[in-house]
């Protein structure tokens, strides 16, 4: 009695944090939160064909939906889940896309209608005990893809630590809590661990809904060491660098000029946006929005200015300039950036970015003022 109450605990934790993950996800809409939502739905489902394994005794179907839940879809998609979070390149992205449409697909056709062996009982099953030679190789190559792909998205977030450590160290500590819930997941499938099993699987639920957690915070704290510790969460009002100013004075009581730029260090992005027919109302709406946060929350976006095509009705043109290449990580990770985002999709056929580099320029005084009022 006391395997089917932990059982029945179990997937009741297991579904209240997806739960949680919901609402978490619903409020931001990233696509990294979307799929560990489905991982952690994937192993509510394998605790919940565990309840009645406990209870009856584990058969076909419980063992299938228990073993695609917990040794395939679960770790699979928290490692995917990773990449999206970790990776920015859309070409790396599309094929995390492809090979997890391979090795889901192929497998679960394999786990679902492979021949089993084995007499069940009800404690948890490891897949050796009714799994034949293709099931295991399948699975071991999945386990094998997870690994890889955790460690390498682990590995390429410590290496952009020396710029910016702190941001960087919550990032890393989101991987790892999501690469010990695959880990968990994956020991939990291969020996089955009885009670302790039932145990690292709600605590594998726990390991991402923690890292979703981090994650968002990170994601509204994505600053340099410079901020205050007590500005960092889901806030209103974005923090923003400390600079020198002319009225700060330096160690020796003189007033400090501020700080010297090069100018090779700005960094220009043009961006050309082809709205859907009859969404062009909408789109300018948007970004008059996105314009005035800009303005108001980011000094250290120098210039930012959308303009619409009078030969091409349909395209957008969003010229910004920033001041160093750090002011545009920031940027792109403020919420009103991530909000327009999340507003215009659908409402854009096309995306075009062209990254500048500032070469030389000549501006009137008055330019940023006419664009940018303060």
């Amino acid at each position: 009695m006391v395997e089917v109450g932990l059982a029945f605990v179990c997937a009741l934790v297991a579904w209240s944090a997806t739960a949680a993950l919901v609402a978490l996800y619903s409020r931001t809409q990233q696509r990294y939160l979307l799929i560990w939502v489905v991982s952690t739905v994937s192993v509510a489902i394998a605790l919940s064909a565990a309840f009645p394994g406990a209870l009856l005794g584990f058969s076909e179907i419980t063992f299938r939906l228990f073993q695609i839940g917990i040794a395939l879809l679960g770790p699979l998609l928290a490692a995917w889940g990773a990449v999206e979070y970790a990776i920015r390149s859309p070409r790396v992205r599309f094929g995390s896309r492809l090979v997890v449409a391979t090795l889901t697909i192929v497998p679960v056709v394999i786990l679902v209608f492979d021949q089993l062996g084995g007499d069940f009982d009800s404690s948890l099953p490891p897949m050796s005990d009714h799994y034949d030679v293709i099931p295991m190789a399948v699975l071991g190559l999945v386990h094998m893809v997870v690994a890889v792909t955790l460690v390498g998205c682990v590995l390429l977030m410590l290496s952009r630590g020396r710029r910016r450590p702190r941001p960087t160290g919550q990032r890393a500590s989101v991987l790892g809590l999501i690469g010990l819930a695959a880990l968990l997941e994956i020991a939990i499938s291969r020996f089955g661990l009885g009670l302790l099993g039932q145990l690292l699987a709600a605590g594998a639920v726990a390991c991402v809904w923690i890292a979703c957690v981090k994650a968002q915070n990170a994601l509204w704290s994505d600053v340099d060491d410079e901020f205050d510790d007590d500005s960092f969460g889901m806030e209103d009002d974005v923090p923003r660098r400390r600079r020198a100013t002319a009225e700060e004075p330096d160690d020796h009581g003189n007033d400090a000029g501020p700080p010297e730029r090069s100018s090779s260090r700005l960094r220009g992005v043009i961006t050309i946006y082809t709205i859907v027919d009859g969404h062009q109302d909408v789109f300018d709406d948007l970004a008059a929005e996105m314009v005035a946060e800009v303005t108001r929350r980011e000094p250290d976006t120098l210039l930012f200015a959308c303009h619409t095509v009078p030969s091409a009705p349909l395209q957008r043109i969003i010229y910004a300039i920033y001041r160093d290449q750090l002011a545009f990580e920031e940027h792109q990770q403020q919420p009103h950036i991530v909000e327009f985002s999340r507003r215009t999709h659908g409402r854009v056929a096309a995306t075009n970015v062209i990254e500048l580099a500032l070469s030389g320029a000549s501006a009137s005084d008055s330019l940023a003022a006419m664009l940018m009022p303060r």
